[in-house]
């Protein structure tokens, strides 16, 4: 295993993420295996919380279903969430992570699509989709509707000399 996993585990391990993890996954009923990447992987999970379909939990993956492929880009995914608690300090994620999702679904009306954890493990991997900010937001925040940055009110655009650089990287097949 790359030492890079075994910081991980020992970090998980010592954060005290890792023993929540396990301690969640033999309380929702979950059976425990270890998998690849020094992850251990709880299948079975029969608790109503949290609801999505895996979670991960330090060095634990859990999952409602009776397994996830190592090799999927969902494992790749949690896996990453791994690491994430290993970077946030452990439990110290949870409510971290929350907040995120609070920010997501006030943005958005989605609690993955602009929460920073699920977007750093790759929110595709994880099966959410990018949505856009509500409309009361994307007027706020003054998006215009092609996707760039509107000038502030009272100030003018882009000068003809960034017109012309997009003009010249235009592509020619117009």
């Amino acid at each position: 295993m790359p030492a890079r996993l075994r910081v991980r585990q020992a970090v998980n391990l010592v954060n005290g993420s890792t023993l929540t993890g396990l301690g969640v996954a033999a309380l929702g009923g979950a059976a425990l295996a270890r998998t690849a990447e020094g992850l251990f992987l709880g299948t079975g999970y029969r608790l109503p919380v949290p609801p999505a379909p895996a979670f991960c939990l330090g060095n634990v993956i859990v999952t409602r279903n009776d397994g996830i492929d190592p090799g999927s880009s969902l494992f790749a995914h949690e896996a990453r969430h791994a690491t994430q608690f290993a970077w946030c300090g452990g439990v110290v994620m949870i409510p971290l992570y929350l907040a995120a999702a609070g920010v997501s679904w006030t943005l958005t009306g989605d609690f993955g699509a602009r929460n920073v954890f699920e977007r750093r493990a790759g929110l595709a991997d994880g099966g959410y989709a990018d949505k856009p900010l509500r409309p009361a937001f994307r007027r706020v925040i003054g998006f215009s509707g092609s996707g760039r940055r509107a000038p502030a009110p009272g100030r003018p655009g882009p000068g003809p000399a960034a017109a012309a650089r997009d003009e010249s990287s235009a592509s020619p097949s117009r």
